[in-house]
Protein backbone atom coordinates (compact mmCIF):
# COMPACT_ATOMS: atom_id res chain seq x y z
CA UNK A 1 0.00 0.00 0.00
CA UNK A 2 1.56 3.23 -0.79
CA UNK A 3 1.81 5.92 1.86
CA UNK A 4 -0.12 9.36 1.32
CA UNK A 5 2.66 11.23 0.75
CA UNK A 6 3.32 8.85 -1.63
CA UNK A 7 0.47 9.35 -3.86
CA UNK A 8 0.67 12.93 -3.66
CA UNK A 9 3.64 12.91 -5.36
CA UNK A 10 2.18 10.49 -8.03
CA UNK A 11 -0.52 12.85 -8.66
CA UNK A 12 1.60 16.06 -8.59
CA UNK A 13 1.00 18.10 -11.62
CA UNK A 14 -2.17 16.64 -12.73
CA UNK A 15 -5.12 18.94 -13.79
CA UNK A 16 -8.58 18.75 -12.11
CA UNK A 17 -11.98 20.83 -12.08
CA UNK A 18 -14.30 20.66 -9.05
CA UNK A 19 -17.86 22.89 -8.90
CA UNK A 20 -16.40 24.30 -11.44
CA UNK A 21 -12.94 25.68 -10.13
CA UNK A 22 -10.20 24.36 -11.97
CA UNK A 23 -6.84 23.60 -10.36
CA UNK A 24 -3.63 21.84 -10.73
CA UNK A 25 -2.64 18.75 -8.01
CA UNK A 26 -1.80 19.05 -5.08
CA UNK A 27 -3.91 21.43 -3.55
CA UNK A 28 -1.16 23.50 -1.83
CA UNK A 29 -0.23 26.30 0.48
CA UNK A 30 3.75 27.93 -0.02
CA UNK A 31 5.23 30.44 1.53
CA UNK A 32 2.10 30.86 4.06
CA UNK A 33 2.65 32.38 7.77
CA UNK A 34 0.76 30.93 10.29
CA UNK A 35 0.00 31.27 14.28
CA UNK A 36 -1.53 28.70 16.78
CA UNK A 37 -2.62 29.16 20.24
CA UNK A 38 -4.04 26.49 22.28
CA UNK A 39 -6.34 26.79 25.61
CA UNK A 40 -7.73 24.66 27.76
CA UNK A 41 -11.66 24.51 27.91
CA UNK A 42 -14.42 22.46 29.56
CA UNK A 43 -14.32 18.85 28.54
CA UNK A 44 -17.75 18.51 29.54
CA UNK A 45 -18.90 21.86 27.90
CA UNK A 46 -17.09 20.79 24.95
CA UNK A 47 -18.78 17.63 24.00
CA UNK A 48 -22.03 19.61 23.87
CA UNK A 49 -20.39 21.06 20.88
CA UNK A 50 -19.22 17.93 18.65
CA UNK A 51 -21.86 16.43 16.50
CA UNK A 52 -23.04 12.84 16.41
CA UNK A 53 -21.72 10.28 18.74
CA UNK A 54 -18.22 9.52 17.61
CA UNK A 55 -16.36 12.61 18.25
CA UNK A 56 -15.02 13.08 22.01
CA UNK A 57 -12.68 16.07 23.09
CA UNK A 58 -8.85 15.06 23.52
CA UNK A 59 -8.52 15.44 27.09
CA UNK A 60 -4.82 17.06 28.90
CA UNK A 61 -6.45 15.15 32.54
CA UNK A 62 -10.46 16.67 32.73
CA UNK A 63 -9.53 19.61 30.29
CA UNK A 64 -9.99 19.78 26.93
CA UNK A 65 -8.77 22.18 24.23
CA UNK A 66 -9.54 24.56 22.30
CA UNK A 67 -7.37 25.75 19.04
CA UNK A 68 -6.91 28.61 17.41
CA UNK A 69 -5.13 28.59 13.73
CA UNK A 70 -4.65 31.35 11.73
CA UNK A 71 -3.30 31.07 8.10
CA UNK A 72 -2.14 34.08 6.04
CA UNK A 73 -2.28 32.13 2.59
CA UNK A 74 -0.53 34.04 0.39
CA UNK A 75 0.58 31.29 -2.03
CA UNK A 76 -2.00 29.12 -2.85
CA UNK A 77 -3.81 27.27 -5.91
CA UNK A 78 -6.84 29.03 -5.90
CA UNK A 79 -5.13 32.67 -4.87
CA UNK A 80 -4.40 34.97 -1.36
CA UNK A 81 -6.63 34.60 1.72
CA UNK A 82 -6.49 34.21 5.08
CA UNK A 83 -8.34 31.56 7.01
CA UNK A 84 -9.41 31.80 10.68
CA UNK A 85 -9.70 28.27 12.23
CA UNK A 86 -11.32 27.56 16.13
CA UNK A 87 -11.44 24.02 16.44
CA UNK A 88 -11.82 21.87 19.39
CA UNK A 89 -9.24 18.76 19.70
CA UNK A 90 -10.88 15.58 19.54
CA UNK A 91 -10.55 11.87 18.86
CA UNK A 92 -13.18 9.34 17.02
CA UNK A 93 -14.63 6.01 18.27
CA UNK A 94 -17.33 4.04 19.73
CA UNK A 95 -16.59 5.44 23.29
CA UNK A 96 -14.64 8.20 24.64
CA UNK A 97 -10.67 8.30 24.52
CA UNK A 98 -8.85 8.15 28.17
CA UNK A 99 -6.81 11.19 28.58
CA UNK A 100 -3.52 12.06 26.99
CA UNK A 101 -2.77 8.48 25.99
CA UNK A 102 -4.26 9.26 21.99
CA UNK A 103 -1.47 11.55 21.30
CA UNK A 104 1.28 8.58 21.78
CA UNK A 105 -1.80 6.44 19.10
CA UNK A 106 -3.36 9.39 17.37
CA UNK A 107 -4.61 6.77 14.07
CA UNK A 108 -5.65 4.19 16.96
CA UNK A 109 -7.73 7.03 18.62
CA UNK A 110 -8.40 9.27 15.34
CA UNK A 111 -7.13 12.38 16.50
CA UNK A 112 -7.90 15.66 15.04
CA UNK A 113 -9.70 19.02 15.38
CA UNK A 114 -13.70 19.45 15.20
CA UNK A 115 -13.59 22.89 12.97
CA UNK A 116 -16.31 24.60 14.74
CA UNK A 117 -16.21 28.10 12.79
CA UNK A 118 -13.83 28.80 9.81
CA UNK A 119 -13.97 32.30 8.02
CA UNK A 120 -12.01 33.08 5.30
CA UNK A 121 -11.12 35.74 3.02
CA UNK A 122 -12.80 34.96 -0.19
CA UNK A 123 -15.75 33.72 -2.10
CA UNK A 124 -14.06 31.10 -4.09
CA UNK A 125 -12.16 29.64 -0.77
CA UNK A 126 -16.06 29.49 0.85
CA UNK A 127 -16.89 27.58 -2.53
CA UNK A 128 -14.32 25.18 -2.61
CA UNK A 129 -13.41 24.31 0.85
CA UNK A 130 -17.47 23.77 1.96
CA UNK A 131 -18.47 22.33 -1.11
CA UNK A 132 -15.70 19.99 -1.75
CA UNK A 133 -14.61 18.98 1.85
CA UNK A 134 -17.43 20.13 3.95
CA UNK A 135 -15.45 22.70 5.90
CA UNK A 136 -17.77 25.48 7.67
CA UNK A 137 -16.35 28.54 5.34
CA UNK A 138 -17.96 31.75 5.46
CA UNK A 139 -16.47 35.12 4.09
CA UNK A 140 -16.02 37.56 6.95
CA UNK A 141 -13.79 40.47 7.59
CA UNK A 142 -9.80 39.14 8.74
CA UNK A 143 -6.64 40.42 8.88
CA UNK A 144 -3.23 39.30 9.83
CA UNK A 145 -0.80 40.95 11.83
CA UNK A 146 2.67 40.17 12.37
CA UNK A 147 5.35 43.00 14.16
CA UNK A 148 8.99 42.19 15.84
CA UNK A 149 7.25 40.90 19.04
CA UNK A 150 3.95 39.66 18.28
CA UNK A 151 1.24 37.99 15.57
CA UNK A 152 -2.17 38.70 15.90
CA UNK A 153 -5.28 38.83 14.07
CA UNK A 154 -8.71 40.16 14.35
CA UNK A 155 -12.08 37.88 12.81
CA UNK A 156 -15.08 40.61 12.26
CA UNK A 157 -18.63 39.41 10.79
CA UNK A 158 -21.92 41.15 10.00
CA UNK A 159 -20.43 44.35 11.99
CA UNK A 160 -19.72 42.53 15.21
CA UNK A 161 -16.33 41.14 16.83
CA UNK A 162 -16.29 37.44 15.81
CA UNK A 163 -12.61 36.57 17.78
CA UNK A 164 -9.35 38.58 18.52
CA UNK A 165 -6.38 36.82 19.17
CA UNK A 166 -2.98 37.72 19.75
CA UNK A 167 0.66 35.70 20.52
CA UNK A 168 3.64 37.08 21.82
CA UNK A 169 6.34 36.50 18.85
CA UNK A 170 7.37 33.03 20.49
CA UNK A 171 11.38 32.57 21.85
CA UNK A 172 12.38 28.44 20.96
CA UNK A 173 12.46 27.15 17.59
CA UNK A 174 12.38 24.05 15.48
CA UNK A 175 11.80 22.76 12.03
CA UNK A 176 8.45 20.77 11.82
CA UNK A 177 7.41 18.04 9.15
CA UNK A 178 4.01 16.74 10.12
CA UNK A 179 -0.08 16.21 9.40
CA UNK A 180 -3.12 17.04 10.94
CA UNK A 181 -6.60 15.52 10.34
CA UNK A 182 -10.09 18.22 10.12
CA UNK A 183 -13.12 16.86 11.01
CA UNK A 184 -16.32 18.91 9.65
CA UNK A 185 -19.90 18.67 9.27
CA UNK A 186 -22.00 19.49 6.16
CA UNK A 187 -25.04 17.85 4.10
CA UNK A 188 -25.40 15.85 7.43
CA UNK A 189 -21.99 14.39 7.17
CA UNK A 190 -18.96 13.82 9.23
CA UNK A 191 -16.16 14.71 7.29
CA UNK A 192 -12.32 14.20 7.45
CA UNK A 193 -9.66 15.57 5.42
CA UNK A 194 -6.03 15.36 6.44
CA UNK A 195 -3.40 17.93 5.28
CA UNK A 196 0.64 18.04 5.67
CA UNK A 197 2.92 20.59 6.33
CA UNK A 198 6.76 21.59 7.18
CA UNK A 199 8.48 24.86 8.46
CA UNK A 200 9.91 26.46 10.94
CA UNK A 201 7.91 26.65 13.81
CA UNK A 202 8.38 28.95 16.96
CA UNK A 203 6.79 27.97 19.86
CA UNK A 204 6.33 28.80 23.63
CA UNK A 205 4.70 25.76 26.67
CA UNK A 206 3.11 27.24 29.54
CA UNK A 207 4.54 30.79 29.28
CA UNK A 208 2.90 33.37 30.93
CA UNK A 209 1.47 36.05 29.12
CA UNK A 210 2.04 34.61 26.10
CA UNK A 211 -1.05 35.16 24.33
CA UNK A 212 -4.81 36.10 24.84
CA UNK A 213 -8.01 35.40 22.94
CA UNK A 214 -11.10 37.60 22.99
CA UNK A 215 -14.45 36.41 21.83
CA UNK A 216 -17.00 38.88 20.68
CA UNK A 217 -20.58 39.43 20.15
CA UNK A 218 -21.19 37.50 16.99
CA UNK A 219 -24.03 34.76 17.08
CA UNK A 220 -21.98 32.02 15.72
CA UNK A 221 -19.28 32.56 18.49
CA UNK A 222 -21.44 32.67 21.39
CA UNK A 223 -21.56 28.95 22.35
CA UNK A 224 -17.63 29.56 23.10
CA UNK A 225 -18.03 31.57 25.69
CA UNK A 226 -19.90 28.45 28.07
CA UNK A 227 -16.20 26.63 27.85
CA UNK A 228 -14.63 28.04 30.24
CA UNK A 229 -11.29 28.88 28.46
CA UNK A 230 -8.12 29.17 30.08
CA UNK A 231 -7.16 32.69 30.54
CA UNK A 232 -3.92 31.89 29.09
CA UNK A 233 -2.45 29.57 26.21
CA UNK A 234 -0.54 26.59 27.07
CA UNK A 235 0.66 26.60 23.45
CA UNK A 236 2.06 29.25 20.94
CA UNK A 237 2.98 28.86 18.06
CA UNK A 238 4.40 30.72 14.66
CA UNK A 239 5.47 29.63 11.42
CA UNK A 240 7.00 32.41 9.17
CA UNK A 241 6.56 30.40 6.32
CA UNK A 242 5.18 27.16 6.28
CA UNK A 243 4.66 24.83 2.82
CA UNK A 244 1.35 22.64 3.16
CA UNK A 245 -0.57 20.28 0.90
CA UNK A 246 -4.20 18.96 1.24
CA UNK A 247 -4.81 15.20 0.56
CA UNK A 248 -6.45 14.63 -2.69
CA UNK A 249 -9.31 12.18 -0.46
CA UNK A 250 -11.49 12.64 2.80
CA UNK A 251 -13.41 10.69 4.56
CA UNK A 252 -17.08 10.76 5.50
CA UNK A 253 -19.72 8.96 7.41
CA UNK A 254 -23.43 9.49 8.00
CA UNK A 255 -23.72 11.56 11.22
CA UNK A 256 -25.95 9.44 13.90
CA UNK A 257 -27.65 10.16 17.06
CA UNK A 258 -30.73 8.77 19.47
CA UNK A 259 -32.78 11.53 17.70
CA UNK A 260 -33.29 13.06 14.51
CA UNK A 261 -30.99 16.30 14.83
CA UNK A 262 -33.40 19.24 15.98
CA UNK A 263 -31.77 21.93 13.42
CA UNK A 264 -31.40 20.89 9.47
CA UNK A 265 -28.11 21.23 8.46
CA UNK A 266 -26.24 23.45 6.52
CA UNK A 267 -26.51 21.79 2.59
CA UNK A 268 -25.39 22.20 -0.85
CA UNK A 269 -27.66 25.37 -1.38
CA UNK A 270 -25.54 27.14 0.44
CA UNK A 271 -22.75 27.01 -2.08
CA UNK A 272 -24.55 26.08 -5.18
CA UNK A 273 -24.50 29.57 -6.67
CA UNK A 274 -21.46 30.88 -4.90
CA UNK A 275 -18.57 32.30 -7.81
CA UNK A 276 -14.93 32.27 -7.94
CA UNK A 277 -14.04 35.87 -6.54
CA UNK A 278 -10.88 36.18 -4.94
CA UNK A 279 -11.46 39.84 -3.45
CA UNK A 280 -11.64 40.44 -0.10
CA UNK A 281 -14.31 42.26 2.31
CA UNK A 282 -12.76 45.17 3.89
CA UNK A 283 -10.21 45.16 6.48
CA UNK A 284 -12.13 44.39 10.60
CA UNK A 285 -12.55 47.49 12.76
CA UNK A 286 -9.95 46.66 15.56
CA UNK A 287 -12.66 49.26 18.01
CA UNK A 288 -14.55 46.17 18.00
CA UNK A 289 -12.13 44.61 20.33
CA UNK A 290 -12.92 47.24 23.11
CA UNK A 291 -14.99 46.14 25.62
CA UNK A 292 -15.03 42.53 25.19
CA UNK A 293 -13.15 40.05 27.80
CA UNK A 294 -11.33 37.17 27.03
Amino acid sequence: MITSRQRLQQITGLRSVVDGIPFTLPVYCKETPCLFAVFTIDAGEAAKLLPGVELSPFRIWNRGLLVVTVVNYVNTNIGKYIEFSIAIACTRGTRPSPPLIPALFQSKYGVGQFVFDLPVSSEISVKGGKGIWGMPKHQANLNFEITKDSVSSLYEADGMLGMFVSIDMPPMSMPIDTHAANYCTFRGLLMKSYLHFKGNLRFSLFRHGAGRVVIGDHPRVQALKKLDIGREPIFTGFVPSVDGVLDDYFETWFLAGNIPPAIPREGMASVIDLGLSQDWLPAPDPSLIHGHES
